[in-house]
């Protein structure tokens, strides 16, 4: 049994309604990374200085030492940056992720942000790599993080965001039970929602392009008109869908020590001036957004197939091929994952499976549908499934005539090509069924036959759309 699990689906092609507040087409959230203080330093106990998102192109890490230029540039950011953008910002609603040793080194910093009504949620115990951290080690940071952070704001944060996080960062920060939402995601533009151990966790995704991150790597931003025409090219985009009726969010983030220089605090002004200039824009801190969702969009229970076991997969799904419940038995054994947790999802695994098979097995699928209107069907003698179909195309009513015409089309079929006729009359009327009936019984057999095992595969995806609606 193989499962992998990433979720490459998400919304798919109709992501739901957001509902901003006032009928806004875009929800503008803007992300401040407080994180000065909280970086790697030999000081803080760490191994070795930073050398993550500074002026210093190539800066590499220095064991043992301390690293002066490092020190005060993010000091830049601590003394200078923030206020620039404090008195930028500082009238909107901004989410701090704020590293909570670096909250705990700036006091004064930390009231400016309270008395802004900034939210501060946390961004860790400290700005280091977690990838190598074992979980018990990033747990209990986890839960010195949330600690620290109480005692120098006066509350527990609602929200997280590791950023330099590990594969365990996000089933660990829901498994507190903590936080109105998780950040440590890219993977959408809509809020969405995660199972840990049966519990649901919110995931409000952040950015890593719209972000000022983009002035310290080489792939990035050099000049601040760059980083504004990119925020306003967002911008548009996103309040475009918007006013289609598909609004979103467009994430921000930003960093004391680099959008806080002056020509990029130039920059970010001339942008955050033009989205200011348009109607119907909601800005909004992370918990706004979370609880936003929560009461527009909460958890739901859904089916997921690659949490079933066997037995659970095949009851579900085993008649979805006509009489063939060995389909679905193979597709259990493929690659499911939460990706395939809906019926194109699962309707995929389960035509490889019928396309993959030797010809007399798809043979034997097809001999076992019944013949439209025929004896099964006047002997009430039809699977639910396709007593159901069958009635929806009114061939439950039939005259006498039409009956007639069924049988003995289905006899002349049934004789030339060794199976009888399938159509997915869900898509159909009786007169169209009836129309693709005399087409079909005239082709030649491999014709005819490719054509029948595309109506089955059609027959079993219209099945499961109806499974998984809700």
């Amino acid at each position: 049994m193989h499962r992998y699990p990433r979720d490459m689906t998400g919304y798919g092609p109709t992501p739901p309604r957001a509902n901003w507040p006032g009928g806004a087409r875009i929800a503008v959230q803007i992300v401040l990374n407080y994180e000065e203080g909280g970086e790697n330093n030999i000081l803080h106990g760490d191994a070795a200085s930073e050398a993550f998102l500074s002026e210093i192109t190539g800066a590499s890490a220095w064991p043992g030492q301390r690293h002066w230029n490092m020190e005060s540039i993010y000091e830049y950011g601590a003394r200078a940056g923030f206020w620039r953008i404090h008195r930028m910002l500082g009238d909107l609603p901004v989410t701090v992720y704020g590293v909570a040793t670096a909250l705990a080194r700036a006091p004064e910093q930390v009231a400016a942000m309270q008395a802004s009504g900034w939210e501060i949620a946390s961004h860790g115990l400290k700005w280091v790599e977690h990838k190598d951290m074992s979980e018990a080690e990033e747990r209990a940071q986890m839960t010195q993080a949330i600690a620290l952070h109480r005692e120098v704001t006066g509350a527990a944060p609602q929200g997280w965001y590791t950023g330099r996080c590990s594969n365990n960062t996000v089933r660990l920060a829901a498994e507190t039970g903590q936080f109105a939402y998780v950040a440590d995601s890219y993977a959408d533009d809509l809020p969405y929602w995660m199972e840990f151990g049966g519990k649901q966790q919110l995931i409000v995704p952040y950015t890593m392009d719209c972000n000022d991150m983009r002035f310290a790597i080489q792939a990035g931003f050099t000049t601040g008109d760059q980083f504004e025409s990119y925020l306003r090219d967002s911008f548009d985009y996103l309040y475009e869908e918007g006013q289609a009726g598909v609004p979103k969010i467009l994430s921000i983030g930003l960093h004391c020590r680099l959008a806080g220089r002056p020509g990029r605090a130039a920059a970010l002004r001339r942008a955050m001036d033009y989205f200011k200039s348009h109607e119907g824009v909601w800005f909004a801190t992370r918990l706004q957004i979370a609880q936003h969702w929560t009461r527009e969009h909460p958890a739901m229970s859904q089916l997921k197939p690659s949490q079933m076991d066997r037995d659970a997969f095949v009851a579900a799904f085993g008649g979805v091929f006509e009489h063939s419940p060995w389909v679905a038995e193979r597709a259990y054994d493929l690659e499911l994952g939460p990706t395939h947790d809906t019926a194109a999802g699962v309707h995929q695994m389960m035509a490889r499976v019928f396309r993959g098979a030797d010809e007399g097995a798809r043979l034997a699928v097809l001999k076992a549908h019944p013949d439209l209107a025929g004896k099964l069907a006047a002997a009430k003698r039809l699977t639910a499934e396709s007593a159901a179909e069958q009635a929806f195309a009114g061939l439950d009513a039939l005259t006498d005539d039409e009956r007639a015409a069924f049988v003995d089309l289905n006899d002349a079929y049934t004789s030339k090509f060794g199976f009888p006729f399938i159509i997915a009359v869900r898509d159909h009327t009786k007169a169209s069924i009836m129309d693709a009936f005399k087409r079909r019984k005239e082709q030649d057999r491999d014709t005819e036959f490719a054509e029948a095992c595309r109506q089955v595969e059609r027959i079993a995806q219209l099945r499961l759309i109806e499974i998984f609606s809700p």
